[in-house]
This record gives structure tokens, sequence and C-alpha cells, in this order.
């Protein structure tokens, strides 16, 4: 069985960091939720293509993959507090030159250094709350994160709408930094962390990290990587299937609000059923219950169906919310936690890129319908794989 980290100190209780994390968190992933809609409009204005404007939001992904490793390492470095206000300050500074941006290709350049930056932030966050949570809270508190995390994505696309309605689109990328620039200052209170009691002077070294945990990325990674793709896969597949049987846009958009409520008010109680009957309890019914409403979604030829279908992903997801980084953070190591969380953040970003390209490529050689019963294949496989890698136990190591 794969080895849990036993850390159970913490300086303060977690609810105390409602301020000092938290809410810089919903500041920073509200102007965040903002700019994304708006980011292949501006790029569009700027003189891009279709396909160009595409590129340019793709970046964003690809910058939060390849940031992964060289975040883990400049936590490491420099601490979580520190790296927290300096990927806030960078975020601040590309927002504005977004701003004044003059052609697609420096809007390209600035999104995918928006995206490096993303990955600093969440990898910095979860490796703090690790270590400054007791392990009784710590799924509450990570999925709590993950919460505001949905929050940010509800509320900030209606900030930007509001904003670029009164001000324009430039505006909306001002807003965005200042909220940036706001929450790099409240997190400024953020307490230091006590060193690791089995800190070493020696650093620890990237691949030395990845070299020794491989066989937990290759087991309980794999069963996260495959979550993370049934749950990446509700944002591509619904909007294209409500197409596909004849929703117009305003139906659609009415059926992802309903998906996405149930979603953002669900995650205190994943983390409460992780804290006291262990984190399988939460990863495999999530799965399944994703799993089994894009197999049936094909038999979805009305709103009422495909509204039901969406409500009960809603459900899926939200209980699921932190489930990951939960996992993750179990699994993480005192000695080399940052540079193994990023190994983590890696594997699963894959699985989370892989479900909109996966359904993509069978879409363009079969029905619709196939690559939906596909993600629920591999949703039902991968809900196996999670029972038997994700620990039994909560806090006890195990052999």
């Amino acid at each position: 069985m794969l080895r849990v980290s036993s850390n159970t100190t913490g300086p303060t209780p977690w609810r105390r960091l409602g301020v000092s994390i938290y809410l810089p968190t919903t500041l920073s992933f509200v102007g965040f939720g903002a700019i994304v809609p708006l980011v292949p409009l501006t790029a569009r204005a700027l003189g891009a293509s279709v396909a160009e404007a595409a590129l340019v939001v793709a970046l964003m992904g690809i910058g939060s993959l390849v940031g992964a490793l060289p975040a883990g390492v400049i936590a490491d470095r420099f601490g979580e507090k520190k790296s927290l206000v300096g990927a806030m300050m960078l975020d601040a500074v590309c927002l504005l030159i977004c701003a004044f941006a003059t052609s697609e290709w420096v809007l390209a350049g600035v999104v995918f250094v928006i995206g490096l930056s993303g990955a600093m932030l969440t990898l910095a966050r979860q490796s703090y709350l690790t270590v400054a949570v007791p392990l009784a809270y710590r799924a509450r508190a990570l999925s709590t994160l993950g919460g505001v995390f949905r929050i940010g994505n509800l509320v900030g696309p209606l900030m930007g709408a509001a904003v670029v309605t009164v001000w324009g689109l430039q505006a909306a990328y001002l807003v965005a930094a200042g909220t940036s620039l706001l929450a790099m200052v409240v997190t400024l209170a953020l307490p230091e962390l006590p060193a690791e009691p089995d800190s070493v002077d020696e650093p620890v070294r990237m691949l030395h990290v990845l070299r020794g945990h491989a066989r937990v990325f290759a087991t309980a990674g794999v069963g996260a990587s495959a979550l993370m793709l049934v749950r990446a896969s509700r944002d591509a597949l619904l909007p294209l299937w409500c197409e596909q049987i004849g929703l117009d846009a305003a139906t659609t958009s009415l059926i992802f609000a309903v998906s996405s409520g149930i979603d953002m008010t669900l995650f205190y109680v994943g983390g409460s059923v992780m804290d006291r009957f262990g984190r399988r309890w939460v990863a495999v019914p999530a799965i399944v219950i994703m799993a089994v409403c894009f197999a049936l979604l094909p038999l979805a030829h009305d709103t009422p169906a495909v509204a039901l279908i969406a409500a009960v992903l809603g459900l899926g997801n939200g209980i699921s919310a932190g489930v990951v980084l939960t996992i993750g953070s179990d699994l993480s190591p005192a000695l080399g936690r940052p540079q193994f969380l990023a190994g983590w953040r890696l594997t699963t970003g894959i699985g989370q890129a892989a479900g909109p390209l996966l359904i993509t490529a069978v879409a363009a050689v079969a029905p619709l319908g196939l690559a939906a019963v596909t993600i629920g294949a591999i949703g039902l496989a991968g809900s196996g794989w999670l029972w038997k890698w994700v620990p039994t136990t909560v806090g006890r190591a195990h052999p």
C-alpha cells in the first residue's frame, strides 16, 4: 500500500486561514474568471483568425502544464508565501500588458505566462495548506479551496460581462489586474510556515523526488488523472450534445448554470465525508456518478433529460472538489513536498487536458455519442483503479 503523509501539526486551525488564504484566492480567481472568456475576443480584435484565437486560449492551459515542475522548484527555494506573492504580482503585470497589447502574438505570449503563474499559485496554496492545516481538517480545507475555484469561475464571467458592458474590453483586464494586486496585499498577512522537523541543508532535487515517487504517480496518480479527465469532459461534451439535439444557446447556458450551481454548493460536503470516512469514499462515487452520466448521455434527446444528466454531473463534480488535491497532499513526503506536488499536478493535469482532446479525436471519426460512452468507460475503469490505490485510512502510515 502507498505511504501516506502523517503530518498532523499546524500552527493555526484552518478556519483562521480564511482571510489570508481563501480571500486572496477568491479575489484572484474572480479576476481570472472574468478575463478567460474575453481572451479569444481580444485576440480576434487584434486581428487573429479563429484558429489563432483558439491557440491563444490553449496557451494558458499549456503554460499551466509546462509550469508545474518549475513551480515546485520555486516553492521549495523561496517558500510558499513568497511564491504566492510573486505569482500574483506577475499576474497583475501580465493582465496590464493584456489590456494594452498591440498584437495577437504579444497577447499569446502573455497568456502563456499567466498559465505559468497559475501553476505556481495552485501548487503554493496546496503546499501551504498541507502543512498549515491539521490532518483531521485537511480535506475540508482543500475542498474549500476547490470550491473557491468554482466560485471564481461563476462570479468572474458575470463581473467581466458587467465591466465590459459599461467600460469596454480593456477595462476588464484592468479590473482583473486590480484584484490580483489586492490579493497580493492580503496574502502578505499569511503566517510563515514552520520549518519541517526533518529538513536538511542539502537542496532536494526535483528529479530525485520524481524518481523516488514514480510508483505513486503510476498508481494513485493515474487514478486521479482519470478522475480529472472525466471532470474536464463535462465542459466539452455537454454543450456539444446540446447543440446536436437542437437546443439553442440560451437553453444550453441555463442547463450549464444549473449544473454549475449544484457543483458550487457541495464542496464542503465532500470534504467532510473525506475527513470522516476516507478519501476513496468521495473519489470513487464521484467518478462513478459522472461516468454513468456520460454513458447515458446518448439516450438524452430532450431538454429535461439533458438537464437531469447535467444536474447529476454537477453533483459528482461538486462532491469531488478538492479530492485530487487532498490525495496528493496525503501522499506527499515532508521532505521534497513542493517537488512531489509539482509532479502530482503534472500527472493529473495531463488527464485534465486529455479529456477534451479525446472527445475531439473520437468525434472526428465517430458519432458524438460514442465519445460520451468512451469517457464513461474510462471513468468506470478509473473508479476501480482509484479504489485499489487510494489509501483506505487517513493519517496512518502504511508499509
